[in-house]
């Protein structure tokens, strides 16, 4: 299969890349680039580990193939904050012990995300609602909500 020319922004960086015309996003994502945040869960759309901010908007990584993000914005995990400096969500994770196995949190963090960005000020009804397709096995959600809650305080 011949593999095409494909334009995206990565985390605020232009990128170059060729890709077949059957590759999922996620598999880009990890494999020519090396960002692994965004995790192969179910491969079906059902968990949400493989969330990722195209043009400000939560997607599964694992349904969209690479072709269709030409030259859209895509925001993984590593673009949120970075080693020196965690984004305000990546610091509530950890304050409120949100971040168990951690499998679930990078598409935990990037869906409250863009919540926030749609509304800086939701109730835990919302917050719950808005992550209800994001699985997690470890937690009872109540360290999440919390932690998404927190950072909706700060903002105001």
């Amino acid at each position: 299969m011949e593999r095409q020319s494909l334009k995206l922004r990565v985390n605020g960086k232009e990128r170059q890349l060729f890709v077949k015309p059957n590759e999922l996003l996620l598999n880009v994502l990890r494999d020519q680039l090396g960002l692994t945040g965004a995790k192969y869960g179910c491969g079906l759309g059902e968990c949400a580990a493989c969330t990722v901010l195209v043009n400000g908007q939560s997607m599964l990584a694992c349904l969209i193939l690479a072709v269709t993000a030409a030259g859209s914005e895509i925001t993984t995990v590593e673009g949120l904050g970075d080693y020196d400096r965690l984004h305000p969500l990546q610091q509530s994770f950890l304050d409120h012990g949100a971040v168990q196995c951690g499998f679930c949190t990078p598409g935990m963090l990037l869906t409250a995300q863009a919540l926030l960005e749609e509304n800086p000020d939701p109730d835990e009804e919302e917050i719950r609602d808005y992550l209800r397709g994001n699985l997690c096995r470890c937690t009872g959600y109540a360290a999440i909500v919390q932690a998404v809650q927190e950072v909706k305080l700060v903002k105001k």
